[in-house]
């Protein structure tokens, strides 16, 4: 059970992360890095991976018992 818990937050959260950095990769300080760069912000970039590190483990957690 406690197990589940945990991995339920860190899908939320994983999730609610890549969300978040996607929303930031179309803010207006990602959109003029990308003209100049080709790539929206480090701090874009590093929120959604973050968020698909954790989305990832959540999922891990949830669907691979030992």
């Amino acid at each position: 059970m406690n197990r589940n818990v945990v991995g339920i937050a860190l899908l939320v959260a994983g999730i609610a992360l890549l969300i978040w950095g996607y929303n930031m990769s179309g803010a207006f300080d990602s959109r003029v890095s990308r003209v100049f760069t080709g790539s929206p912000t480090d701090k874009a970039m590093w929120t959604m991976i973050g968020g698909a590190v954790l989305a990832a483990a959540g999922a891990v957690q949830l669907f691979f018992r030992r």
